[in-house]
């Protein structure tokens, strides 16, 4: 009796199932139905579009022009009072939000400053360290404390990045003249990864500004006795700019403050002719 019933009934279900599939569709239950259960009352957000308050004599041109956008406002309660949109250029809200970012990463992390030749990450990384006491005649402290001093206190950014700065204020072969002393494995010029190393550094005097949660102080510019971002080069990447200067001599560096010291008005033009012209005399003494 029972093996009939089963029969019959997966029959019917093979006619209903395979040669009507729109019956199965209409009687599966809406997913949305089933994952949203509540007992509250749903509230729907309302979407519309709203125009902007016009002065006396302004006549409404239906927003057909060059670079016009229309914006539509969310009122979360069906009675809610009308929104207020005020109209904007598009090109011109582009342009000026990604002049304002650009200018941003460019003060706030990618280029180097004139005054010091460093950037950001390589000021507040000495600064750590000279404030962890890591002197020149002091022992040396694994890097992984610097990066974490430097993490927490001035610059809450990834500890690749610090890490990475660090190296290179080490490697005699990427800096003329490197700022942190090293001692371990820094990689090579091959590109090898830099394994832990330790690090050393000198003391500073300079104005200090809050950090990023006025929690500590840090150094706004390091003391350069010479034009650090001559003699050591840079290179940074930011939005829209870019920059790459090469390390220079510090012979012909000091001979050029020297002319500048005598010529303040030199032009640069009178500076390379001096150094030229000393680096021939040093050849024909040689």
């Amino acid at each position: 009796m029972s093996l009939s019933s089963t029969l019959r009934f997966s029959s019917f279900l093979r006619h209903n199932l395979f040669l009507a599939p729109s019956r199965v569709s209409a009687l599966r239950p809406n997913v949305t139905h089933l994952l949203f259960l509540s007992s509250a009352p749903s509230r729907r957000t309302v979407v519309r579009p709203v125009k902007a308050k016009r002065g006396a004599g302004q006549e409404d041109d239906g927003g057909a022009g060059n670079g016009s956008m229309t914006a539509f406002v969310k009122d979360g309660s069906a009675g809610g009072s009308d929104g207020r949109v005020v109209p904007f250029e598009l090109h011109k809200e582009a342009m000026d939000s990604y002049m304002a970012y650009a200018l941003s990463v460019l003060h706030g992390r990618a280029l180097p400053d004139v005054r010091d030749g460093l950037k950001p990450v390589h000021r507040r990384i000495l600064y750590a360290m000279h404030e962890l006491g890591l002197s020149s005649r002091k022992p040396f402290k694994k890097c992984a404390r610097v990066v974490g001093e430097v993490l927490g206190k001035f610059h809450p950014h990834g500890d690749s990045a610090v890490y990475d700065s660090m190296v290179r204020m080490a490697q005699d072969f990427s800096l003329r003249f490197p700022l942190i002393q090293g001692h371990g494995n820094f990689g090579s010029v091959d590109a090898d990864p830099p394994a832990a190393m330790r690090y050393t550094e000198c003391r500073l005097e300079v104005d200090f500004v809050p950090n990023f949660d006025n929690s500590h102080k840090e150094p706004s510019l390091l003391p350069a006795r010479l034009p650090t971002l001559l003699l050591n080069g840079s290179s940074g990447i930011a939005v829209g700019m870019a920059t790459n200067i090469p390390p220079h001599n510090l012979g012909e560096l000091v001979d050029v403050l020297c002319a500048l010291i005598h010529n303040p008005e030199a032009s640069v033009k009178y500076l390379i002719e001096q150094v030229l012209l000393v680096s021939l005399k040093s050849l024909v003494v040689s």
